[in-house]
């Protein structure tokens, strides 16, 4: 088959790769029915995260199962299939605290730009979708939720959204949209959106969002601190992973709110005295969307939410170099690639 692999900065190519195969007896193989392109793919592409020669990409997927090795049970040939990027066995101590992309065995996913996967522990990472096949335009709301839907939502509830909270959402890529639905599904009174760019302004508004800040830095914390008369936000979903964005998260915050960190972190470095004096909760990482897959493919196959409208560019996969290139200069929020 032919796969994705970056060989450096702006350096994408798709190629002959080998097909995969079982390797051991917990894995399955699966023949996705779509992969994408992800917003952290974006920080190797752009040379700011260092690889160790040719590397295969992709970690979002889902598909019908090809195969299976003789240990996996629950997991069965032509079902129809959402896995998350890190893999996990769903029984570890960790796994069972609701934390599987911190389970023991945890392995992050790659080689997913491509038209079949290799998925490791399959019992434990990945989920069928009820009622068999489902139909071709629920695909690409099925395929967020193998990473961008699955981290939004991780974002609220890491944030502690409550019913009528006031909520912040840094960053407007598909996972801080994302966390917009999220917090409207989890009936936030308010949800703010920071966002500079039209296109994302209209589907954040969309998914929830009341109001929409185009302020950055002070000015950005000046403006949520004039929208919530002086006190703050209850809840900030940081979705970036910078040192701006983390200090403009907790600076919206109010006194004993609550911030989730929900971006692969470049650079960020927290200063203690500050910390200590924002009162503010923290709670973040590697989203384990493995908790919350069964939940989000119920609301998406009963029509409850439509995480599927991040997609706002669809390639063949042959073509995924354009869309690293799309998202790269912000022409598209996020690319589907067909397979």
């Amino acid at each position: 088959m032919k796969g994705t692999v970056l060989y450096g900065p702006g350096d994408i190519r798709f190629e002959d790769r080998d097909d995969p195969g079982i390797q051991e007896p917990t894995d399955a193989i699966l023949r996705l029915a779509a992969t994408c392109v992800c917003g952290s793919d974006l920080w190797p592409y752009r040379g700011l995260q260092p690889i160790d020669g040719p590397t295969p990409m992709g970690h979002e997927y889902c598909g019908v199962v090809e195969e299976v090795g003789s240990a996996v049970k629950s997991i069965k040939p032509r079902q129809f299939v959402v896995g998350s990027f890190a893999t996990s066995d769903n029984t570890c101590p960790h796994c069972q605290y609701g934390y599987q992309s911190s389970c023991i065995h945890r392995e992050f996913m790659l080689r997913a730009q491509a038209p079949y996967l290799r998925v490791p522990r399959a019992d434990g990472t990945l989920v069928p979708t009820p009622g068999g096949t489902p139909s071709r335009d629920l695909v690409p709301s099925l395929l967020a939720a193998s990473d961008v839907l699955g981290t939004g939502w991780f974002a609220a509830d890491a944030a502690n959204v409550k019913p009528g909270a006031t909520v912040v959402v840094v960053g407007d890529g598909a996972v801080g949209l994302l966390g917009v639905l999220s917090a409207k599904q989890m009936r936030a009174g308010r949800i703010i959106a920071m966002s500079r760019h039209e296109a994302r302004q209209k589907l954040a508004r969309e998914f929830g969002a009341s109001d929409i800040v185009t302020e950055r830095g002070e000015e950005g914390a000046a403006r949520i601190s004039e929208l919530t008369k002086g006190i703050g936000a209850d809840s900030v979903l940081e979705c970036v992973g910078t040192q701006e964005s983390m200090m403009q998260a907790i600076q919206s915050t109010r006194p004993g709110g609550y911030v989730s960190y929900v971006g692969v972190p470049h650079g960020v470095e927290l200063d203690g005295q500050k910390l200590f004096f924002s009162h503010v909760h923290l709670h973040g990482g590697p989203a384990p969307v493995r908790r919350f897959l069964p939940m989000l493919i119920d609301l998406i196959l009963n029509g409850t939410i439509n995480p599927g409208k991040v997609f706002d560019l669809t390639l063949p996969l042959d073509q995924v170099a354009e869309g690293y290139r799309a998202m790269d200069e912000r022409r598209a929020i996020k690319t589907l690639l067909q397979v």
